[in-house]
C-alpha cells in the first residue's frame, strides 16, 4: 500500500507541475499580455478574457501540491521542507483564489487606478510563495544530495534574482518571470520521478519518550519471543501476529490482564494497575499502532483480538483476571465465551453497545490502507497538530510518550472505529452460537443513558456497579473501583 501512495503523491505532483504552466498556452490566447515585459499573472487579472481558467489552473496547481505533500510516506528527517512545499501550495491556492485587478505591468492604466485587496493579496502570495519553493527546495536538496535537485535549485534561484533585477530595471521581466516558473515545474517533475524510484518501505519502530519506556512503579517492556505472560528478560513479544507489540508487565501473583478501550494505550491503567501490582502480575499491552505497538498489515477483527488475548494470558491450567474498556469489552466477551477455561473473573469497564447496525461495506479496504496513509506527510501533520490537545480535551490527561501526536496512532484509531460494526456483527453472532461461561462478572458505569451496562449486566447475570458521580473515564477517574472489582 505504501508503493501506491509513493505513485499517487508523484501523480499529484506531476499534476501540480502541469497545471502550473498554464501560462504557456496563455501567450498565445490573451495577446494583450506582454511576453517579454508582463508577468504571467496577468494572465489571470480580472480584465482579461482568459482570466477564470487560469485562476482555476492556478488552484487546482495548489491543491495538487498539497495532495502530493500529504500523501509522501516517510517523511520525519525531511519534515521541514515538505512543511516549506504546503506552504508553497497553499499559498498558490490562494494567488488563484485573489487574481489581480489588471495587467500590472502590460496595461499603462492599470497603475492609476486604486489597488483591490485581491490584488494586493496576489502580490503577497506570490512573493510569499516563492521564498516557500526556494526554502523547499533547499531543503530537501540538503537532505537529498542530489546534484540534479541542487542544479534545478540554483538555476530557480539564478532566475529568481534576474526577476528582480529585470523589474528593477524595467525591461525583461516577463521572460526572467517564465523562466523562474519553469524551473520551478521541472523541479516539481524531478521531485515525482524521485519518489517513484524510492526504496522499497521499511517499517520504522515506534517512538519511546526518554525515560518512559512504557510503564512506571516497576512495569517493564517486554521484548522477548516467549509467551508475554511468562517472560523473565526485558524486551517486545511478537504476539498474535502483531510483530514486536508493546507489553507492559508489572508486579507478581496471579495474572490480570487489562485492554484498553478504542484508541487506548497503557498508561491511561497506570493506576490500575498500580493499585493492583502489590498481589497480582498486571499485563498491559497496546494493539497493534495505538500505544507504542507498531502498526498491523491488516484490519482489527473481532477473532483478531481474541487470539491477542489469548496469546497473553497465562497457560492452563492457570486462569486471567481480564479488565476491559469501552469497545474493548466485546474482545473480552468473545474471549470468555471462546476460552472459558482461561478466563478467572471479567470486569467490564463502561461497556459499548453492540448496535445492530451493518458493517460498513468500505472498512475493509479501508482498514487495508490506513497502516499506510498513518505514515504519510498528512497523516503526520494532522495528528501533531489535533492529537495532543484532543487527548487531553477527551481525557483530562497529558500523553507522557507523545504517542498520540503520531500518524500511526490517529491511523490506528480510525481503522478501530471503522471496524467496530463488523466486531459488534461477529458479537451478535457468537452470542447466538456460544454460551457465557459460569465466571463470576463485574459491570462498572457512571451514567449509563443507553441502559447497555445494565442490560448486558442482566444478560451475563453479572454485578452492575453504579458510580454516578465518577463521570466518563473510570480508569482515571475511580481507579481504586475498578481495582476492587478485579479482585
Amino acid at each position: 500500500m505504501e508503493r501506491r501512495l509513493f505513485v499517487l503523491a508523484a501523480c499529484a505532483f506531476i499534476v501540480a507541475a502541469v497545471l502550473g504552466s498554464a501560462w504557456v498556452t496563455g501567450q498565445f490566447t490573451t495577446p494583450a499580455v506582454d511576453r517579454t515585459e508582463g508577468y504571467v499573472s496577468e494572465l489571470a487579472a480580472g480584465d482579461q478574457p482568459w482570466t477564470r481558467l487560469f485562476r482555476v489552473s492556478d488552484v487546482l496547481s495548489g491543491l495538487a501540491c498539497l495532495a502530493g505533500v500529504a500523501l509522501v510516506p516517510r517523511v520525519a528527517r525531511e519534515w521541514p521542507g515538505w512543511l516549506a512545499l504546503t506552504a508553497f501550495g497553499l499559498l498558490t491556492l490562494v494567488a488563484g483564489l485573489f487574481p489581480l485587478d489588471c495587467a500590472a505591468l502590460s496595461d499603462p492604466l492599470c497603475g492609476r487606478r486604486e489597488a483591490s485587496f485581491a490584488h494586493v493579496a496576489h502580490g503577497l502570495a506570490r512573493v510569499l510563495g516563492t521564498v516557500a519553493v526556494l526554502a523547499a527546495m533547499m531543503l530537501l536538496s540538503a537532505r537529498w544530495a542530489s546534484r540534479a535537485s541542487w542544479l534545478l535549485t540554483w538555476l530557480t534561484l539564478a532566475a529568481t534574482l534576474v526577476t528582480a533585477l529585470a523589474q528593477a530595471a524595467g525591461h525583461g521581466v516577463g521572460l526572467a518571470h517564465r523562466a523562474q516558473l519553469t524551473m520551478i515545474a521541472v523541479w516539481l517533475v524531478y521531485v515525482a520521478l524521485r519518489l517513484l524510484v524510492a526504496d522499497d518501505p521499511e517499517e520504522a519502530g515506534p517512538r519511546i519518550a526518554p525515560g518512559r519506556m512504557g510503564g512506571v512503579g516497576g512495569a517493564r517492556v517486554r521484548t522477548d519471543d516467549a509467551p508475554a505472560w511468562s517472560g523473565t528478560r526485558s524486551g517486545t513479544g511478537s504476539v498474535a501476529g502483531c510483530g514486536r507489540a508493546h507489553v507492559v508487565v508489572q508486579g507478581a501473583g496471579p495474572a490480570v490482564l487489562i485492554t484498553a478501550g478504542l484508541a487506548g494505550a497503557w498508561f491511561h491503567w497506570d493506576a490500575v494497575a498500580a493499585r493492583l501490582a502489590g498481589g497480582h502480575r498486571v499485563i498491559r499491552f497496546d494493539r497493534p499502532g495505538l500505544g507504542l505497538s507498531p502498526c498491523a498489515p491488516v484490519p482489527p477483527t473481532l477473532y483478531g483480538e481474541v487470539a491477542r488475548l489469548a496469546a497473553l494470558s497465562p497457560p492452563h491450567p492457570q486462569r486471567v483476571i481480564l479488565i476491559a474498556d469501552g469497545v474493548a469489552c466485546w474482545h473480552a466477551e468473545a474471549f470468555a465465551r471462546l476460552h472459558p477455561l482461561c478466563l478467572a473473573r471479567l470486569v467490564l469497564v463502561e461497556p459499548a453497545c453492540a448496535g445492530e447496525r451493518r458493517p460498513l461495506p468500505f472498512a475493509g479496504t479501508a482498514g487495508r490502507w490506513l497502516p499506510a496513509v498513518g505514515r504519510t506527510w498528512g497523516a503526520t501533520a494532522l495528528a501533531r497538530l489535533t492529537g495532543p490537545p484532543a487527548h487531553r480535551l477527551l481525557t483530562g490527561t497529558a500523553d507522557p510518550s507523545g504517542v498520540y501526536g503520531t500518524g500511526r496512532v490517529l491511523a490506528a484509531a480510525a481503522g478501530e472505529w471503522l471496524a467496530r460494526r463488523g466486531m459488534a456483527a461477529d458479537l451478535r453472532r457468537l452470542r447466538a452460537e456460544t454460551p457465557f461461561p459460569d465466571v463470576p462478572v463485574t459491570v462498572i458505569s457512571s451514567d449509563d443513558p443507553d441502559g447497555c451496562a445494565g442490560h448486558l449486566a442482566g444478560e451475563l447475570a453479572a454485578e452492575h456497579v453504579r458510580l454516578p458521580r465518577a463521570g466518563r473515564h473510570l480508569r482515571l477517574r475511580a481507579p481504586q473501583a475498578v481495582a476492587d472489582a478485579a479482585t
